[in-house]
């Protein structure tokens, strides 16, 4: 048998992909060394929110009487939480399985390798192999945690995020290296059930790709909460003991930090090892594979899409790249749609999103812009929900109004985030959000407010 579309990878690029081109016409096989779903699903984005979910219940429970209820006796089983959030991910993937098989897209699990000849082997766990022929080949086998040398995962004391999402026993005390969205989700998760935290980051703000005002919203949040932050400050040394582990940092204070683990969050790096035959080289740019704008690597007939081409590392993005991988290779006279607005979220509490532009980058392009806000603590909703931490911030067009960026810092933003991203996209101004009628009460009469403060400098609730 001869595919059509063979897809290396199974996760939110390589799934997609692959059912996309079913839905074509085409004749499709996924491989996935793992489950469907890749790491995303399994060892990523939906397992650390069942997490969170349980982190944020637990923190609320401990508030019910300012909603004039009373619970006694609020405990945890943090095996059971860690639990949970595995059977979500084990639900997520079958239904993944299930959604391959109803799109008539062949699923093979075990490991894929690119021959010199373009023909696919698949390695699986029984240590079988096969060979595959495709006309075109889709890599979307994403990217892994970057280490840091002398603190090799364990699952105990030394934790990568995949060691920390299958870890049933909680630590007393915890450093966590890297402050980006993963690491600062998992040290809310852990300072909510009572670890004492550690954040270590070498650069001048937490969430270093957030807008500066909504990071000093999470940290100072954090700071209340026990977390303990640590910006502009750098791992000098490394030690695994008995008792855990020693960091050694340097920056504004010189100190060993001692806890029972440390979590590496610094980042991710290709995954390439294995993918391609010796012999058979793709150019690659800053380790990662470059491609053309319809996602064409430099070997014709290959392609690639998701984390494995680079940032922004996130599950939508490698899904829509998947999508306009295999609908400019199957739809003829498709024209390349270039991702430049995106959203990014952090799901901690409170949450963060954003998407378009930074008041820092806003000021680096030289853009003649406004900053509008409106808070939380102005909106009804909000204040009835008791959700008062945060606020709606947007960077527009001096002249025309247009929205160059928004930053959501409180309750829901990852939710709220997408109106303005809709809003970027249409190339919709202030005065049309203005104008557009939003229900009362909403979080999302905030964005109403902001809007209406840019427009005329008077946001009617504040």
């Amino acid at each position: 048998m001869i595919y059509d579309l063979i897809v290396i990878g199974g996760g939110p690029a390589g799934y997609v992909g692959a059912i996309r081109a079913a839905q074509l016409g085409k004749k499709v096989v996924c491989i996935e060394k793992e489950r469907a779903g890749g790491t995303c699903l399994n060892w990523g984005c939906i397992p650390t929110k069942a997490l969170l979910k349980s982190a944020e219940t637990y923190r609320l429970l401990h508030h019910v009487e300012d909603y004039g209820l009373s619970v006694k006796g609020v405990g945890f089983d943090f095996a059971k939480v860690v639990q949970r959030s595995r059977t979500v991910a084990d639900k997520m993937g079958k239904g993944i399985e299930f959604l391959l098989k109803s799109k008539k897209v062949d699923y093979l699990v075990g490991t894929g390798k690119v021959r010199k000849d373009k023909k696919v082997v698949v390695k699986g766990a029984d240590g079988k192999e096969q060979v595959l022929e495709g006309k075109n080949i889709l890599v979307a086998t994403g990217t892994t945690p970057r280490q840091i040398p002398g603190l090799k995962p364990d699952g105990k004391k030394v934790l990568s995020s995949r060691e920390a999402l299958a870890m049933e026993t909680l630590p007393k005390s915890i450093v966590i290296i890297g402050a980006g969205a993963i690491g600062i989700e998992f040290a809310y998760f852990y300072g909510a059930f009572g670890s004492k935290v550690t954040v270590v980051e070498m650069l001048p703000q937490i969430l270093p790709q957030e807008d500066h005002e909504t990071a000093d919203v999470v940290a100072k949040s954090f700071v209340k909460s026990g977390i303990e932050i640590m910006t502009e400050t750098k791992v000098e040394k490394t030690e695994v003991t008995d008792k855990g582990v020693k960091i050694t940092v340097s920056g504004k204070e010189a100190k060993v930090l001692e806890a029972e683990a440390v979590l590496v969050a610094i980042g991710v790096q290709a995954n390439l090892e294995g993918t391609f035959e010796e012999g058979l080289t793709l150019d690659l740019e800053k380790g990662y594979i470059k491609t053309s704008e319809k996602y064409q690597t430099s070997v014709p007939g290959i392609y690639a899409a998701g984390d494995i081409i680079g940032p922004p590392w996130l599950a939508h993005v490698a899904s829509h790249e998947a999508i306009e991988a295999v609908e400019g290779l199957f739809k003829p006279g498709k024209k390349p749609h270039k991702i430049t607005v995106f959203p990014g979220c952090t799901y901690c509490q409170p949450q963060v999103a954003s998407v378009g532009l930074t008041e820092k980058k806003a000021q680096e392009q030289g853009l003649k812009f406004k900053v509008s806000k409106f808070p939380y603590r102005a909106s009804g909703r909000a204040v009835a929900s008791g959700d008062v931490e945060g606020f709606v911030k947007l960077i527009t067009g001096e002249k025309h109004g247009e929205i160059l960026g928004a930053h959501i810092v409180g309750a829901e933003a990852t939710e709220l985030i997408a109106e303005l991203g809709l809003a970027i996209t249409l190339e919709a101004t202030v005065d049309e959000i203005q104008a557009t009628i939003h229900s009362h009460p909403t979080l999302a009469e905030m964005i109403m407010e902001a809007a209406t403060a840019a427009s005329n400098g008077q946001a009617i609730h504040i």
